[in-house]
C-alpha cells in the first residue's frame, strides 16, 4: 500500500546540482593528478570556475596555480580584473605570452592581425614548460558544436592533440584519469552548464565580474553585422562609421575578434533575463573567429586548443 506524507521533499536545485558536480570534478583532478592547473583569463566562465575551486577547498587554499594564455589583444578591463582577483586570493598565476612568442620567433602573426591560431602553440609550450599534467578550462557544451563532442575529461596525446574519435566512456560520473608518459588531460568542470546557468549562479553567489559584461556606453562600429569596439588593438576601416551605443559583452576574448551586443542589462539578474530570451549562442553572436568555417573550432581543438 502506498503511503502519502505531507512532509516536504528535499532535493537539489539545478544550480546546486551543477555546483556539486563541478566541485566533485575539481577535487577529482586535484586528487588524481600530479601537477594540475586551472585556466583563468578574467572571463565570466573562468571566474565561476575559480569561485568553485575556492569553495571546493575552503577553508584551505586552492592547491594548484592558475594559467592564462595572454594574446596581447585582451580588453584592459579584463586584465585588470584578472590581476586584482589573483592578488586578492594569493594564488600563483602563470602567463603564457603570445607577444613574447612572436618577438622570439616561435610563432608568426597572421597578416590580418588575428592571433587566434597562434594561441595553441603558446598554450602547449607553457603547459609543458611548467609540467602541467592536467588543465581545467571553462568551456561549456552549449557554446559551440565542437565543444559538445568533448567529454568532461578530454585526453591529449604527447603532442597535445585531441582525437574526437578516441575518447573514454564516462558512465555514472566515473572518470578514468590515468595518463601515459607525455600525455595530458583537459578537464571541463562546467561542461554541463549553460550561459543562463552561469549568470543565474553569478547572481545567486554575488560573484564580481568585469564591468565590460554589463551595459555601458562605448564607441563602436559595424563590421560583418557585428558591433566592434574602437580599441587600441582594433580600429575602424575606411567607410566604417564610429558611433556611441549602449552595449555589453557576452564573452570577452581577443579584442580584435570579439563583438558587443546592444543591451540595457546592467545587473546579473537583468543579464540572465536577456540571455533566457536569446536564441543564438554567445560565440555565434559575438565571435568573429568562429565564422571562418563550420569546423573552425574543431580544427583548433584537434591542434591542442581548448
Amino acid at each position: 500500500m502506498t503511503e502519502f506524507s505531507d512532509s516536504p521533499r528535499y532535493g537539489l536545485s539545478q544550480l546546486d546540482y551543477l555546483e556539486s558536480e563541478a566541485i566533485f570534478i575539481i577535487r577529482e583532478v586535484a586528487a588524481e593528478n600530479e601537477h594540475p592547473a586551472m585556466l583563468f583569463s578574467g572571463g565570466k566562465d573562468s571566474i565561476v570556475m575559480l569561485h568553485l575551486a575556492v569553495k571546493a577547498f575552503a577553508p584551505g587554499p586552492v592547491p594548484f596555480p592558475l594559467m592564462h594564455v595572454d594574446t596581447g589583444h585582451n580588453f584592459a578591463e579584463v586584465l585588470e580584473f584578472r590581476d586584482r582577483k589573483v592578488a586578492e586570493l594569493g594564488i600563483g598565476l602563470v602567463v603564457g605570452s603570445v607577444q613574447d612568442a612572436i618577438d622570439s620567433g616561435q610563432v608568426r602573426e597572421a597578416p590580418g592581425g588575428s592571433r587566434n591560431r597562434i594561441q595553441t602553440p603558446v598554450l602547449l609550450q607553457t603547459a609543458e614548460a611548467n609540467g602541467f599534467t592536467a588543465l581545467m578550462g571553462g568551456a561549456r557544451r552549449d557554446e559551440e558544436k565542437a565543444r559538445a563532442k568533448e567529454r568532461v575529461f578530454s585526453f591529449r596525446d604527447e603532442f597535445g592533440q585531441w582525437d574526437p574519435k578516441d575518447q573514454r566512456p564516462e558512465l555514472w560520473s566515473l572518470y578514468n584519469t590515468r595518463i601515459n608518459q607525455g600525455e595530458s588531460i583537459r578537464v571541463f568542470p562546467i561542461s554541463n552548464w549553460t550561459e543562463l546557468d552561469i549568470w543565474e549562479y553569478i547572481a545567486r553567489e554575488r560573484i564580481e565580474v568585469p564591468s565590460i559584461y554589463y551595459a555601458h556606453e562605448r564607441e563602436v562600429f559595424l563590421r560583418n553585422s557585428m558591433l566592434f569596439a574602437v580599441d587600441k588593438h582594433l580600429q575602424p576601416r575606411e567607410g566604417e562609421k564610429v558611433f556611441t551605443a549602449r552595449v555589453r559583452y557576452r564573452t570577452v576574448g581577443d579584442a580584435t575578434l570579439t563583438a558587443a551586443v546592444e543591451s540595457e542589462a546592467d545587473t546579473p539578474e537583468k543579464v540572465a533575463i536577456e540571455v533566457a530570451a536569446s536564441r543564438i549562442t554567445e560565440r555565434g553572436a559575438t565571435r568573429g573567429d568562429d565564422k571562418v568555417s563550420e569546423a573552425a573550432m574543431e580544427d583548433r581543438k584537434k591542434e591542442g586548443y581548448f
